[in-house]
C-alpha cells in the first residue's frame, strides 16, 4: 500500500502574548507607537524618502526597548514565546542564545502595503499586533519551494492549506506570529479606513553587539 509523507515541514508560530506572562495594555502600547512615529523626525524623513507608506522605525530608531520601558517589557514576553518556538523546531543551539537583533513599529494606513521579502541576516523573524481594525490586511506567507515549482501546474482551489502556495495568517490583537526568516512573506494593501499597526522584529543565534 502507497505511504505518503510530509517532508521539510515549514513551522509558523501564533499565539497571545498573555500565554507566557503579562502582556502589556494593547491600547498603551498603541499610545506609545504614535507618540514615538510623532517624534521620530529621522524615521518620517526616511519614510518621505523611499516612499514608505505611513511610518516605520526601521531605519531610525536601534534602541526601543532601552529608551521606552514597555518596549522592554515587550521584548522580555517575546523572548519567552521564540524560546518556545525554538524548542518545537528543535533547533541545537549550541549554549549559544537567540537575541533580539532589532524592534520595530510598523503604521501602515489605509492603502499602505510591505512588498515581499525576507530578513537575511536572522533566524527567527516575527511580529506582534497592536491594532488590526476590521478589514485590515492579513500577513501573506509564500511556500518557500515557489520559485523551484518549473513545469508543475497550479494548486487547486480547495487545496488543503498545507498544499497551497500562499496562506494568510489573521492575526487578532495582541497575537504573536513566528516564522524562520527564510520565509518569504509580505503584508498586502490595507484596505480599512484605520491604521494597521504591528511590532516587528528579528532574532539572531548568538549574543547581541555591546551597547558602545
Amino acid at each position: 500500500m502507497a505511504q505518503i509523507s510530509s517532508l521539510f515541514v515549514t513551522r509558523l508560530y501564533q499565539a497571545q502574548l498573555s500565554e507566557l506572562g503579562a502582556a502589556p495594555d494593547p491600547k498603551e502600547l498603541e499610545a506609545s507607537c504614535y507618540s514615538i512615529a510623532e517624534d521620530d523626525e529621522a524615521g518620517q524623513e526616511w519614510c518621505e524618502t523611499n516612499g514608505y507608506p505611513g511610518y516605520t522605525s526601521y531605519a531610525s530608531l536601534t534602541d526601543l526597548p532601552w529608551r521606552f520601558p514597555i518596549f522592554k517589557d515587550l521584548v522580555d514576553l517575546l523572548n519567552k514565546h521564540v524560546a518556545a518556538f525554538a524548542e518545537d523546531l528543535e533547533f541545537d543551539l549550541d549554549g549559544k542564545p537567540l537575541t533580539l537583533e532589532d524592534i520595530w513599529i510598523n503604521i501602515l494606513p489605509e492603502g499602505g502595503m510591505h512588498a515581499s521579502h525576507i530578513h537575511p541576516h536572522s533566524v527567527i523573524s516575527g511580529t506582534t499586533y497592536v491594532s488590526m481594525p476590521d478589514g485590515t490586511s492579513a500577513l501573506k506567507l509564500e511556500d518557500p519551494r515557489s520559485g523551484r515549482m518549473m513545469a508543475a501546474p497550479a494548486r487547486r482551489k480547495d487545496a488543503r492549506g498545507d498544499q497551497r502556495m500562499f496562506h494568510y495568517a489573521r492575526p487578532q490583537v495582541s497575537d504573536v506570529l513566528l516564522w524562520e526568516s527564510w520565509l518569504r512573506h509580505e503584508v498586502p494593501m490595507n484596505m480599512a479606513e484605520d491604521e494597521r499597526i504591528s511590532v516587528s522584529f528579528n532574532y539572531s543565534w548568538g549574543e547581541p553587539p555591546s551597547r558602545t
